[in-house]
């Protein structure tokens, strides 16, 4: 009976983003122009991002790193490389792979349609974080960790001096 739900709620949270990608207002988080063509750093996710997974963020959620980990994601698609017994960090070759399955869930220069960013932010300001199972992560895009977020979205290079 679980294994029926969770699809369902998949689909429900696919088909809000595509609602809420289409409809919603003017974003406050800035957009990278129409036209122009952004790339993802790899070593900006590696070194900004990913530490956010391990991050204990707010008393009442769980990390994201504890839900998204392969072996507890049930062959979910967003799930993040296993950490080896004792490390605090992953491998290069984990790194990369992290990248190329969170990269899916991106569009890149657009947080505000990209469902990485937009699923663990809360509905009231631009996420749909209601139909993430981990609740609500973000509830703000001031939110350091979320802008960091945004910021990667966008196109911001490791070492850039860019403000997010």
């Amino acid at each position: 009976m679980i294994t029926n739900i969770r699809p369902r709620g998949i689909l429900a949270g696919l088909i809000v983003a595509a609602a809420v990608a289409v409809l919603a207002p003017a974003p406050s988080t800035a957009q990278v122009p129409t036209g122009a063509k952004v790339s993802l750093d790899y070593e900006f996710f590696k070194t900004q991002v990913q530490p956010i997974f391990l991050k204990k963020r707010v008393p009442d959620h769980a990390r994201c790193y504890v839900c998204h980990e392969t072996s507890h994601h049930n062959g979910r698609e967003f799930f993040l490389a296993r950490l080896a017994d004792g490390a605090s960090t992953w491998t290069e070759e984990q790194s990369r792979a992290n990248f190329q399955v969170v990269s899916k869930f991106v569009t890149p220069g657009n947080p505000l349609t990209s469902l990485f960013a937009i699923m663990p932010l809360a509905p009231e300001v631009g996420g749909i974080a209601d139909t993430h199972q981990g609740g609500r992560q973000f509830r703000s895009q001031d939110d350091p960790d979320w802008k960091t977020f945004a910021a990667w979205i966008r196109g911001e290079k490791a070492g850039s001096s860019s403000s997010r």
